[in-house]
C-alpha cells in the first residue's frame, strides 16, 4: 500500500521526463491491479463512454495518446472497436499495453513534441491521464489536432489540482479561439475514487 502510494506520488510530482520515466518503470508491472482494483480508477470508462457516444463508425482509427499500459485501449476494444493505435512516452508501460493485444500498432512518443504521424491520421484521439502535473500541457491539443481528421473528435482528461493551477480553462479556450477545434462538451466526473479526486473531461471537434 504504501510503495504504491508512493510511486502515485512520484509520477504526479515528476520534475522531469527522466523522474517519470523511472517511476513508471517501478510502477508498470502493479500499476493495472493498483489502480483499478485498489485505488478505484474510473475516469477511462467516462470519457471512453462519451467519445464513443460521438462515435458510430466501429473501424474508425483512433489513437490512445498517453495509452500507459492499455486500459483505455481494452475498453474501447471491448466495446468493439478494433482498429486502435497506442502511443506513450514510457517504454516500460507500452510493454504492458502490447500485451493485452488491443491495439493495430504501438509506438513511442512525446505529446509535448511534434509527432511523427501525418496530418489527419485519426478519426479520433482520446488521452486520459496525460493532462495532468507534471505531464502534458493544454498545447498539446494542437498536435493532436493536427493527427485528427477534420470533423474528428478529440476527448480528454484533466485533473482537477491541474485544471486549476495550470490555467487549462484559458489555455484551451485561446487554442479553440484560433480556430483549430471547437468545444463541444465539458464536464467534471469522479477520476480516481480511493483519493476523491475529480477530473475534467473535455471533447472537441476538430475544424
Amino acid at each position: 500500500m504504501s510503495n504504491r502510494k508512493e510511486i502515485h506520488e512520484r509520477v504526479l510530482n515528476a520534475s522531469t521526463k527522466e523522474d517519470l520515466v523511472d517511476a513508471y518503470a517501478e510502477w508498470a508491472d502493479q500499476y493495472d491491479s493498483d489502480l483499478l482494483d485498489e485505488m478505484g480508477y474510473v475516469a477511462y470508462m467516462s470519457a471512453g463512454k462519451l467519445l464513443l457516444s460521438h462515435m458510430s463508425n466501429s473501424d474508425a482509427r483512433i489513437l490512445d495518446a498517453g495509452c500507459g499500459t492499455g486500459i483505455v485501449g481494452e475498453f474501447l476494444h471491448q466495446s468493439g472497436y478494433g482498429n486502435i493505435e497506442g502511443l506513450d512516452y514510457s517504454p516500460h508501460m507500452l510493454e504492458k499495453a502490447r500485451e493485452k493485444g488491443v491495439y493495430t500498432a504501438i509506438f513511442q512518443g512525446d505529446l509535448m513534441d511534434r509527432l511523427e504521424i501525418a496530418d489527419n491520421r485519426y478519426d479520433a484521439v482520446i488521452s486520459v491521464g496525460a493532462f495532468t502535473c507534471g505531464h502534458v500541457q493544454p498545447e498539446a491539443l494542437r498536435e493532436l489536432a493536427r493527427i485528427t481528421k477534420p470533423g474528428g473528435y478529440i476527448c480528454f482528461t484533466v485533473r482537477e489540482q491541474a485544471w486549476e493551477e495550470d490555467d487549462y480553462r484559458a489555455r484551451l479556450g485561446a487554442i479553440e479561439e484560433s480556430g483549430v477545434c471547437q468545444l463541444k462538451e465539458s464536464h467534471t466526473a469522479e477520476y480516481i475514487r480511493q483519493e476523491g479526486s475529480n477530473c475534467r473531461i473535455c471533447l472537441y471537434q476538430v475544424a
